[in-house]
């Protein structure tokens, strides 16, 4: 099958699993247009908005789509063929991935927009919250310090790669797109004051601010933003300042930044997306890649439960429930506006996954491009595809290594103030000064961590983060799975239908199996005490939690539903 076959197929598949599924669990969930959401019963302006759902629906798709949707499938058609990843991206966004999100917005919701955390402590009990919420808080800090350090790491870096389709040698400097970045936030932040100001229409406003942002991405090359001379690194520089602003950023009303960002963010990628496939489908390239490597991949690893733990968000995703039960929980404007925006939102991360897949899809085993990193392989896969529409191979892969960017700045303000909303709901302490404290404490271990390197196996210098990278999958998948079993406990102590109680449960016991099982061969095969002690943590945590809301599902469900 051609490779403009299989992704008319999936894009049919996700298609009629947004209109049949989502509305089969949207009807079993009793999605109530007149019930009041949190957005309205605890309108404050700033954190809680009730917003249109396309508006929203392009903030949660920014806010979702950080690297995970590009690294992961990228990494997992390196390692174990394109074929596996392909099935796991269809199947587990649709069964999986898109329930999680859907479940999870709708239970947040339900519980006055509080985290997973939160429903837990209400369903379980105050141990088990207290547990989960620093497991959550401590899994928000690692995502700030990994992509904190990799946009830092984008914008200093320069790309310097050849384009296998027409053997251009492409140059960009990574002061380029830092410079597209900023003009980016500029243009954000005059959207914001714009819309809430002078309220004029949205089609009015996309019109212009989404060309302006083309024009942005055009010129910021040109007017490189190089920080070569404010010190002997400037990747610490940019760290230290991308830290700064998210301090500001999470702290600023979702109307000014968190909402016009997310929707040029959002466009942004739709025209990523768009102008991706339309040319892959126009050039319909040869699929060069092995479609298996069989049970052991590429890496060592074993195909079962690894595939599931290296591709998250493309299939499902931890982080995901932490957005749903964080920002946009809190923006919802009528309950069904939820199978849009959390099961709709997913199905389009997956297409950027499918995306990804692509760009190595049509990629043959020892081309130079394959051994580069997940940035480069999207940014120059990407480009290739949009310059077979005739746009310009320069400005088309710049246009695909800002797409990456994107993803991840985008994250990075959200993750900030998720981290801000944990700490005022487990203080319980709801005032500006504890928004501000809360803030301040989830930047400080960041700044620590990205100003530390250690020494790899090789004796090279390495961020102190990626001591225990290797377990950033199991980390995410483990958080999804525990937010299902949250889930199911909610349901099931509140009377909700039985098949609704399967089609959550089914994946929770996935989710977990596949992450155990992965935690307990890392341990097995742990090289160093830092990642075998972590795993440890993870394998008890994902146990203790379990088996605590097993026994609770057993005990007779309570009579009241919410």
């Amino acid at each position: 099958m051609s490779i403009a076959a299989l992704l008319i197929a999936c894009l049919a598949a996700f298609l009629v699993a947004h209109l049949v599924y989502g509305r089969l669990l949207a009807r079993l969930f009793g999605l109530d247009p007149a019930r009041r959401t949190p957005a309205h019963e605890h309108c404050d302006g700033e954190d809680f908005l009730p917003t249109a759902r396309f508006y929203l629906l392009s903030q949660h798709f920014s806010a979702i789509s950080a690297a995970g949707p590009i690294a992961g499938p990228i990494l997992a058609a390196l390692w174990f063929g394109w074929q596996p990843a392909f099935w796991w991206i269809v199947l587990g966004c649709i069964f999986i991935g898109a329930m999680h999100d859907f479940a999870a917005l709708i239970g947040s919701m339900r519980h006055g927009a509080q985290s997973i955390a939160g429903i837990l402590r209400e369903h379980l009990n105050p141990r088990s919250y207290t547990a989960f919420t620093i497991y959550i808080w401590l899994a928000l800090i690692y995502v700030i310090i990994a992509f904190t350090d990799v946009t830092a790491r984008a914008f200093v870096n320069a790309l310097d790669v050849e384009v296998p389709t027409t053997g251009t040698r492409i140059e960009l400097q990574g002061a380029g797109i830092a410079t597209c970045s900023m003009l980016y936030l500029g243009l954000a932040l005059v959207m914001g004051a714009v819309v809430r100001y002078l309220r004029p229409p949205l089609w009015l406003v996309t019109a212009i601010f989404v060309p302006l942002t083309g024009l942005a991405i055009w010129f910021g090359p040109a007017l490189p933003l190089d920080l070569a001379d404010a010190g002997d690194n400037p990747s610490l520089t940019w760290a230290i300042l991308i830290l700064v602003y998210c301090g500001i950023a999470s702290m600023l009303p979702m109307w000014l930044l968190l909402q016009p960002r997310g929707y040029l963010g959002g466009f942004f990628l739709y025209v990523t997306l768009g102008g991706g496939f339309l040319g892959l489908l126009w050039a319909n390239p040869e699929i060069r890649w092995p479609e298996s490597t069989g049970f052991t991949g590429s890496n060592g690893q074993p195909l079962v439960p690894f595939l599931f733990i290296t591709i998250a968000c493309g299939a499902c995703s931890g982080f995901h429930g932490l957005v749903c039960s964080g920002t946009t929980s809190k923006q919802v404007d009528k309950e069904p506006d939820a199978h849009m925006v959390g099961y709709g939102g997913m199905l389009l991360e997956g297409v950027v996954a499918l995306l990804a897949l692509a760009c190595v899809m049509t990629l043959a085993p020892g081309e130079p491009l394959a051994q580069a990193g997940p940035d480069k392989i999207f940014g120059v896969g990407v480009g290739s595809f949009l310059h077979e529409l005739g746009i310009p191979l320069q400005f088309a892969v710049t246009f695909g290594m800002l797409a990456f960017a994107t993803f991840v700045y985008d994250t990075l303000d959200v993750c900030t103030r998720l981290a801000r909303y944990l700490w005022t709901e487990f203080t319980g302490w709801k005032t500006r000064t504890s928004g501000i404290v809360g803030t301040v404490i989830s930047l400080v271990l960041p700044l620590w961590f990205v100003t530390q390197t250690v020494t790899d196996e090789s004796g090279r210098a390495i961020p102190a983060y990626k001591v225990i990278w290797p377990l950033f999958g199991s980390t995410n998948q483990l958080l999804a799975g525990l937010t299902l079993v949250g889930l199911s406990l909610w349901l099931a102590n509140t009377g909700r239908p039985v098949l609704l109680r399967w089609l959550v449960g089914v994946p929770m016991v996935f989710m977990m199996g596949m992450t155990i099982s992965a935690l307990t061969i890392q341990i097995t095969e742990a090289q160093n005490a830092q990642i075998g002690g972590v795993a440890v943590v993870l394998l008890v945590l994902a146990l203790w939690i379990t088996g605590e809301a097993v026994v609770a599902m057993l005990r007779r469900p309570r009579a009241s539903r919410s």
